[in-house]
């Protein structure tokens, strides 16, 4: 019986999915496949002359088909790529029996299905590596068809290319886009080439919590929750600083955490309110230490993906060849806008702000203020790796002052193309100087910023105890991997980015008469209302009803111009 709910394809999947049953073979069969070898295996290391790969199983799905009378070609994908599979009706049914040729595969199997053969491989007439098949099996039978891309004289057509249905549907995306997956796999490689300088320096990988009673350790507006067992308030981390060097208090050389943390503001081309940064704190180092070791991460990361340290982004080459430049912060002010804001006052740097067209509002404080003035006129003249440096007191309520300046924290962040990857301290270890600093984040609060830090009363007792002289730094690995990867959104480097939800167009069944006026519009639109009725050749009473129905259903909209009424396609 058919499923009105069920689009035509869909209907016929399921019609093949029964006959399947019919014929004894189980679509979703529960037992291991014995598999053998991959699809680049063989691509890569076929010779003729050898004729090795007699013996071959692979599982992979069907991606297209070329069925030509008692033999037939398809090409199957698996994990590693695509190769092409010969299917002949003698062979794969020696007997009588011909069901698993004739019925099968070529009548009950779609593109999408996945199958496993068994055969040996062999180099057709035109020189193309294939799998001759001497047996095959079922193994899933795929109720929904794949977008299928087309190839004619160079050109692509029906790609699956909407970004909205690309990260929603981020399976199917994999499947009809495998260069996709080559992303995701130099995302792991960064991670792991992460991992293995920091493990060969002897840090330790550490794990902390991602429920919070105090949402510490950045500038942001946390995410809420509650703990029904404890009954009190939780907030999901929006970074995990405060843990790492409660760890270091307690005798850690070093520690690191490739974190998921979440902030609950604004979704962009490079912001997701769920995203992965890896924070690493060592005792007994500085800032400047810490710029050293943050230029070798980019470089061994860049070699790792690419033997080289140049890097393609957008229209950029970005070298990330050690050492990088090194500029303070009020020097990029300076430089970019004229003014030295060393020394001056809230309401000189507002002045400055109003002056240079930069937006404020009451609730800045002096940190904001210059947040929003390098933000706006500076950091994106920063394309090639450069460490900004030196930042001002007020911008930075977890930083160690400035040996030099008392009105400074030894503080850096990498920009790279114009966007901070990376931030790092010479962390605060006085643990009254840091009471002070959270007392001030209160006042900021208190004034309506959201973004201000909550006072952890046990960070301060930890530090009350004794932290050694520690650097730390926090690197974002989902702008790393866009940087690495040359992706132009944050969308790109995730696998299931957050999206709003899906809202699915209802189904809508037109009459005779509205099909008639819809394929006369799609001809004409736009067109006069009179000049359509008299095309449609419908009594009154039958077009009223048929354009009242069309335009009700928002498919078409009946507008007032200087030639009458004119009705166009929605």
């Amino acid at each position: 019986m058919n499923n009105p709910a069920l689009s035509e394809q869909e209907q016929i999947r399921r019609n093949s999915l029964q006959k399947l049953r019919e014929l004894g073979i189980d679509p979703y069969p529960a037992a291991q496949y014995h598999v053998n070898i991959t699809a680049s295996e063989i691509i890569n290391n076929f010779n003729d002359e050898k004729n090795n790969f007699q013996d071959v199983c692979l599982a992979g799905r069907m991606m297209s088909r070329r069925i030509m009378g008692k033999a037939s070609f398809a090409e199957l994908q698996d994990h590693t790529g695509r190769i092409q599979i010969y299917v002949n009706r003698d062979e794969l049914c020696p007997g009588e029996d011909k069901t698993m040729y004739n019925d099968v595969f070529k009548k009950h199997l779609d593109i999408g299905d996945i199958i496993g053969v068994k055969g040996f491989v062999f180099r057709t007439q035109m020189g193309e590596i294939s799998i001759h098949v001497k047996e095959m099996t079922v193994l899933n039978k795929s109720l929904h068809p794949l977008p299928i891309v087309k190839e004619k004289d160079g050109k692509t057509y029906d790609a699956f290319t909407d970004p909205e249905q690309r990260y929603r549907m981020r399976y199917v995306d994999l499947i009809v886009n495998p260069q996709v997956k080559d992303v995701f796999v130099k995302r792991t490689k960064i991670i792991n080439t992460m991992r293995e300088m920091f493990n060969g320096y002897g840090y330790f990988e550490v794990e902390t919590p991602i429920l919070q009673p105090i949402p510490g350790g950045a500038a942001a507006r946390p995410f809420i929750t509650h703990h029904n067992s404890l009954d009190i308030p939780l907030y999901l981390r929006i970074a995990n600083e405060l843990y790492l060097k409660r760890l270091i208090v307690g005798g850690f050389e070093g520690v690191y955490e490739f974190s998921k943390d979440f902030r609950n503001e604004g979704m962009d081309r490079t912001h997701n309110p769920e995203f992965t940064v890896m924070e690493i704190y060592v005792a007994y180092k500085d800032y400047k230490w810490m710029m050293s070791f943050t230029e070798e991460i980019c470089e061994r990361v860049a070699l790792a993906l690419h033997g080289t340290t140049k890097v393609k982004l957008g229209n950029n080459i970005i070298d990330y060849k050690t050492p990088y430049p090194r500029v303070t912060m009020y020097e990029a002010i300076k430089e970019h806008t004229g003014y030295d804001i060393s020394g001056k006052t809230e309401d000189e740097l507002r002045e400055i702000s109003d002056k240079l067209g930069i937006e404020t509002d009451p609730t800045m404080g002096k940190g904001k203020l210059i947040d929003e003035i390098f933000g706006e006129k500076c950091e994106h003249h920063y394309i090639q790796p450069t460490f900004i440096t030196d930042y001002p007191i007020e911008m930075s309520p977890l930083t160690k002052k400035h040996r030099d300046n008392p009105e400074l924290t030894e503080r850096f962040e990498l920009m790279v193309n114009g966007k901070e990857l990376a931030n790092a301290y010479s962390e605060l270890n006085d643990p009254i100087d840091q009471r002070e600093r959270f007392q001030e984040q209160l006042r900021l609060s208190e004034k309506g910023d959201n973004e201000a830090m909550f006072i952890d009363q046990d960070f301060l007792r930890a530090l009350e105890y004794g932290m050694p002289p520690t650097s730390g730094m926090g690197m974002g690995i989902d702008r790393l991997t866009m940087f690495m990867t040359d992706s132009p959104s944050i969308q790109d480097v995730l696998f299931f980015p957050q999206m709003k939800p899906e809202v699915k167009k209802p189904k809508v069944e037109l009459n005779e008469d509205e099909k008639l006026i819809l394929e006369l519009l799609k001809a004409n639109s736009p067109i006069d209302l009179n000049e359509l009725k008299n095309l449609t050749g419908l009594s009154n009473k039958k077009w009223d009803k048929a354009i009242k129905g069309l335009t009700g259903l928002k498919l078409a909209k009946v507008e007032k111009k200087d030639e009458g009424l004119v009705v166009s396609i929605e």
